[in-house]
């Protein structure tokens, strides 16, 4: 009889770790899919921005040189969500990526005839929209990555998570406080 106790709380535990893991790459997943949104939307808002900042080639380089880092950054992290150095990883990445579209914008305000541009205000409504789909995401995985770890850390599940190579995940966390704010947009 005390065999058989054991092994379905044995049991639970393990399921129980396996569902929350498992959810957890799922909320990450949600992350990714908005991340990617935001990629797909840099190179549109670039071209857009190109035609009328001939003098900025660097600023616009530098766009595409963090966006390029994060995608890399958010393709290992899709790999390995939880993963500590993954997500370090992205989110560096991320903050290299927001800070130089905060350049493009402060560069762009110089630029009258591109904040009246219909199609980069709409760009820039997407992208805003999207910064705030990407930090509902994140915390969301955040949720899902703190009710794991928690739950692998207690008795007596920490001794199944142990035994059956549960890690514990990472937060996905920003590295700078600026990232914690959508890139500011205003062509008034």
């Amino acid at each position: 009889m005390l065999v058989l106790i054991v092994a379905v709380i044995v049991v639970n535990a393990y399921n129980s770790l396996v569902t929350l893991r498992n959810r957890y790459k799922n909320a990450f997943s949600q992350i990714d899919v908005q991340l990617q949104r935001r990629y797909d939307l840099i190179p549109n808002l670039v071209e857009t921005a190109k035609g009328y900042m001939k003098h900025e080639r660097e600023t616009l380089e530098a766009v595409i040189s963090a966006r390029n880092s994060a995608i890399n950054a958010s393709r290992r992290a899709a790999q390995f969500p939880g993963d500590p150095q993954a997500m370090q990883q992205l989110g560096a990445a991320e903050v290299a990526l927001t800070g130089a579209l905060d350049r493009l914008m402060v560069v762009s305000e110089a630029y009258p005839e591109l904040k009246a541009d219909q199609s980069m205000g709409r760009l820039m409504e997407e992208l805003t929209s999207t910064e705030n789909k990407v930090a509902f995401a994140r915390q969301a995985f955040n949720d899902a990555v703190t009710l794991y770890n928690t739950r692998r850390e207690v008795f007596p599940n920490n001794l199944i998570a142990t035994q059956f190579n549960f890690a514990p995940a990472d937060l996905l966390e920003e590295a700078a406080p600026e990232v914690r704010q959508a890139p500011r947009v205003s062509f008034s």
